[in-house]
């Protein structure tokens, strides 16, 4: 398995940054078919050879993900994704 870990600072608060990283959970749902689902803080995500976590604190967002199988090869397209993504909602 490979993995992949963001963590990005933010001036969001809580609020906004858990609204934040719900618009990117449903990029990602859009984009690679995952499904999520909150926990307190914390979004899981899941879909064939993928499963991670997005927390969200006031003022710190981290993404962990592992992936597997065939997805493991376009991890580097994949971590650019969550890049831009994280940039143009926590930016």
């Amino acid at each position: 398995m490979s993995g992949i870990h963001l963590e990005r600072s933010h001036r969001l608060g809580l609020k906004k940054a858990r609204a934040a990283a719900q618009r990117v959970a449903e990029d990602m749902a859009q984009t690679f078919e995952m499904s999520s689902e909150w926990d307190g803080n914390e979004l899981h995500f899941s879909r064939a050879g993928v499963q991670g976590s997005l927390t969200v604190s006031r003022n710190r967002v981290v993404l962990d993900a592992q992936l597997g199988g065939l997805l493991a090869l376009f991890r580097s397209r994949i971590e650019e994704r969550l890049h831009d993504d994280f940039d143009r909602h926590f930016g």
